[in-house]
């Protein structure tokens, strides 16, 4: 048991994972887990190429160079650094690229904010990475040395988002119950590049030159094969639903741990006619105001945590969901322009075609890392109660802890 910040645990987490090659620049809140990473490098305990890039853009694209030659491969940032990154992270799962990526969520500019939110990694749901958002330090370490796993399994063979709160966690320090070097060694082993056959022969997917049969990356694709490859990171992305849920076992019989079925995580919704749905460091809140009310004889409400949310758990929400009469979806990012924050819209999406049908009532909260406490927690159970009541939703977006 170590007492670690959200930073130091996923950095400890991947100075244990065989990590070939780091490559980073240094961002608030994120900049503890490559400070740490460059220490071990420094100093002997983690033999990997550690290179200090000058920008986010040159450091994910040193990545795909190293991820490309077969190293596996570490960077980590948040907001404008991720921001930066923006088109080099559609070229790392293009290329089927299994880099492993923390994003500490902090607000992006402007005006300038360090806080925490998750318009960050929302800004790249679409970029076909894995995303996993994570409650507290410990459940960073975990998912981590997992990501490695999920990424480089040859079914899968795409990039993973690990996302933890701005200061909420990466700042915040907590008893974090790591695993001996040589377990999570056996766990994720070492990269073992996928093979392809061309022109009748078998070549590990890997920019070698000593390769039997030489190998481009990142050619021109236009409109003759562009959509099959295209077609080819939607299958497997739906292909790593299976890896997902098989890692997350895996990975629950060797530390005792376990985060739902990996893709949600539920809080007393056995008894529940109200739900709270929502993502992160939010969720411990969550869990807190149910006990008090639970405390006072109110066990009506219950909590889903989107733990996985690429891909999307459309599958296990509605079976969460059943009985339940109404939802508050809570997102800590803006919907500019449109009818809810993501995970709402997500929700919402989720449900339509489904035989659950509970009133929905989006939530913005927590923008530039606002808090959210118990008291206005209590309010949105108020406001969900009512609006079951009423029969009618007061309109799409309530803004919570903002002055109007």
């Amino acid at each position: 048991m170590l007492a670690l910040n959200g930073d130091e645990a996923v950095a400890y987490a991947v100075k244990q994972s065989n990590v070939d090659v780091i490559a980073a620049f240094p961002i608030t809140p994120q900049t503890i887990i490559v400070e740490k990473l460059s220490e071990y490098v420094a100093n002997g305990e983690l033999k990997a190429y550690y290179a200090c890039a000058e920008s986010e853009h040159s450091a994910i694209s040193m990545i795909v160079g190293a991820s490309a030659a077969g190293a596996r491969t570490f960077t980590a940032t948040s907001a404008n650094g991720l921001a930066l990154m923006h088109e080099i992270l559609y070229i790392v799962s293009s290329l089927r690229l299994p880099v492993v990526m923390a994003i500490v969520n902090r607000a992006l500019s402007g005006p300038i904010n360090i806080h925490t939110d998750h318009g960050d990694s929302m800004a790249e749901r679409d970029a076909c990475w894995i995303q996993i958002y994570c409650e507290d330090a410990q459940e960073a370490y975990d998912t981590v040395i997992q990501a490695f796993r999920i990424g480089e399994n040859h079914k899968v063979l795409l990039p993973v988002m690990v996302m933890l709160d701005g200061f909420l966690i990466s700042h915040t320090t907590q008893n974090v119950d790591v695993l001996e070097d040589e377990k999570v060694s056996n766990f994720v082993k070492h990269r073992i590049p996928a093979e392809i056959e061309v022109f009748g022969k078998k070549v590990p997917l890997t920019l070698n030159p000593e390769n039997e049969v030489p190998l481009t990356f990142g050619p021109l694709d236009l409109w003759d094969y562009y959509f099959e490859h295209k077609r080819q990171q939607e299958d497997a992305m739906e292909k790593s639903r299976e890896v997902i849920r098989k890692v997350h076992d895996e990975y629950a019989k060797i530390s005792g741990r376990s985060y739902g079925n990996g893709f949600i995580e539920t809080y007393n919704m056995d008894s529940a006619e109200y739900a709270f749905i929502c993502l992160s460091s939010t969720a411990g809140t969550v869990k807190s105001l149910i006990d008090k009310l639970i405390s006072k004889g109110d066990d009506k409400l219950g909590l889903v945590r989107i733990r996985t949310f690429r891909p999307f758990p459309y599958e296990e929400l509605p079976k969460a969901l059943e009985g339940v009469k109404g939802v508050a979806v809570l997102d800590r990012s803006g919907a500019f322009g449109a009818m809810g924050g993501p995970v709402y819209n997500e929700v919402r999406s989720a449900l339509y075609d489904s035989d659950v049908h509970p009133f929905i009532n989006g939530y913005i909260y927590g923008l530039g890392g606002r808090d959210m406490t118990m008291e206005m927690l209590k309010s949105i159970y108020d406001d969900l109660v009512e609006t079951v009541k009423s029969g009618k939703p007061k309109r799409k977006i309530e803004f919570v802890g903002v002055r109007e």
